[in-house]
């Protein structure tokens, strides 16, 4: 197996491992009756096992592809702190509106995924990833589609972005698997 091939896979293993682990994440967000509640945590669980087989895979590929760039290693670890603080401070505001009278904290799931979704903007082209724009473009539409959805009808933004977010994830995680395990 070549060096590019190895890396490659090894990038598929993180992918799946970190998706897999946010997917589950997700699917934990919302509240919901039963047979919605078996099938989140049947996604949670399909989630777990996704990302466990993709942390496997990056761990017997880890180091075979060359030394790191310091350089990516970096601007990822910028994005990703930019987005945790975008989430977390967006989040702190519309819990803060709560005190005010004004009960935001629904829209919390909705600004948070609409920032996951931009995030995978600036990394696709930091990870060579092209596929992660349109899975950024479902994110933010998923997350249009729970503030939506909570302003016209009685179903909670939670709901529909957690239930959106995980499926999103879940699938772009299997299908970096699938893509590590095609032959080349």
């Amino acid at each position: 197996m070549s060096d590019v091939q190895t890396n490659s896979r090894h990038q598929a293993g993180l992918t799946a491992l970190y998706l897999g682990v946010f997917a589950m994440v997700w699917f934990s967000v919302p509240s919901a009756e039963q047979p919605l509640r078996a099938l989140l945590v049947v996604g949670s669980i399909a989630a777990l096992l996704t990302a466990v087989v993709g942390g496997v895979l990056s761990a017997r590929t880890r180091g075979a592809g060359g030394p790191r760039d310091r350089a990516t290693d970096r601007r990822y670890l910028l994005i990703v702190v930019a987005e945790f603080a975008a989430a977390g401070l967006g989040a702190a505001v519309l819990a803060a509106a709560v005190l005010a009278a004004a009960d935001w904290s629904e829209y919390i799931p909705v600004l948070v995924c609409a920032v996951v979704g931009l995030h995978f903007f600036p990394l696709a082209p930091l990870l060579r990833d092209p596929l992660l724009r349109p899975l950024g473009v479902a994110l933010c539409v998923v997350a249009a589609a729970g503030l939506v959805t909570a302003l016209a009808s009685a179903v909670s933004a939670g709901l529909v972005v957690g239930t959106g977010a995980g499926l999103l994830l879940l699938a772009y995680a299997v299908q970096a698997l699938v893509r590590a395990y095609r032959p080349a």
